[in-house]
């Protein structure tokens, strides 16, 4: 599980878009960001999940969130599933778990009795300063958006 708290500043990281640009942590200021870290494109929770936002975008913008993904998959991926479900936003690829690594998320997990590594699906709200404001571990992936807002609403 991540030890990164409240009130700490997000990890530096490099990564590239859907589109192949690199993305940073400076990319990330000026601008409050919902940064989720989910599995695996294409996968029935995580496509749940990004659809979620993707219908929760507008009123998460109107409350000045932009929205950023993060899975191991591929650049490549990403352009599909962000095509295939109109998302709209920009997914990052951190094929390397090192993005993943950097903020906590990447741990051990279990599924039909086996142990293996991956991604442990969290967020974090990131305000426009580069430092995090929330973490919410237990992700609703069929409420997302209504989440994000009442998490911060709850300040």
């Amino acid at each position: 599980m991540t030890t990164l708290k409240a009130g700490e500043p997000a990890p530096d990281f490099t990564s590239f878009t859907q589109e192949g640009e690199p993305f940073t942590r400076a990319d990330l200021l000026g601008k409050r960001t919902v940064l989720y870290f989910y599995p695996k494109d294409n996968t029935s929770g995580c496509t749940l999940e990004a659809q979620n936002l993707r219908d929760g975008k507008a009123e998460l913008a109107a409350r000045g969130f932009r929205i950023i993904g993060v899975s191991p998959d591929s650049v490549r991926s990403h352009q599909s599933f962000c095509a295939k479900h109109g998302l709209g936003f920009t997914l990052l690829a951190d094929t390397d778990h090192s993005l993943c690594e950097a903020f906590g998320v990447w741990g051990e997990k279990s599924m039909y009795g086996r142990k293996y590594m991956g991604v442990l699906r969290t967020t974090f709200i990131i305000d426009a300063e580069g430092r995090i404001e929330k973490v919410i571990t237990k992700v609703d992936t069929r409420n997302h958006w209504r989440q994000i807002i009442e998490v911060c609403d709850n300040e």
